[in-house]
């Protein structure tokens, strides 16, 4: 069997996971986070992504996956339904970003939330030199990426505190380790474990 590959999000979201629990993951790709958690925490897994060739993927590694448009919300599952709730790197490429923040803090007792922070000092740089930022973290040109929108670290939690989500724990990561100091500066992926500020 393949191994899944490894991105360097995946150890720190596992580490928010209980042993046995219930995940959905959305926007799950090929199930490669869906796989690796539920090997490392034998987790009851379901995904949701868009893409025909991702599902197809997901249902060829025997994982359980949902085709649908994250945009038209998460109707299909009732509150508090899953333990656990991820949205991967996928947060920058939506449309309607307080809805969807809502909906999975209503649909996940709890809440994971990862993202490439668009403050990294690397980005600065660029911006300041006339240009849109190609990194590892952010990997396309301007003109055919799939993100919608750029977010910092700051601006995220600006948005949690507006819309009622209560920030649980945070790791910042650059190149795969975590950074402690003026994480919005030197940090490049920002992961945030959220719960509704109601319950």
């Amino acid at each position: 069997m393949k191994t899944p590959m490894i991105r360097a999000d995946f150890s720190a979201i596992s580490d928010w996971v209980a042993p046995h629990s219930s995940l959905l993951d959305l926007g799950c790709g090929d199930g490669d986070f869906l796989e690796y958690i539920r090997q490392q925490k034998n987790v009851k897994t379901y995904g949701v992504e868009i893409s025909d060739l991702s599902v197809l993927a997901c249902v060829k590694k025997g994982l359980d996956v949902i085709q649908q448009d994250l945009e038209s919300g998460l109707a299909l599952f009732a509150d508090q339904s899953f333990d656990m709730v991820v949205l991967s790197q996928t947060l920058q490429t939506i449309h309607e970003t307080e809805t969807i923040l809502r909906e999975i803090v209503r649909v996940g007792k709890e809440s994971i939330i990862s993202f490439p922070n668009f403050g990294h000092w690397s980005h600065r740089i660029d911006i300041l030199c006339g240009r849109m930022p190609v990194s590892k973290s952010l990997p396309f040109d301007w003109y055919n990426t799939p993100n919608v929108r750029v977010l910092t670290i700051a601006d995220f939690e600006a948005l949690a505190n507006t819309i009622g989500l209560r920030i649980i724990d945070r790791v910042v990561l650059h190149e795969g380790k975590k950074v402690t100091f003026a994480a919005n500066l030197f940090g490049s992926l920002a992961i945030y474990r959220v719960k509704s500020a109601t319950t």
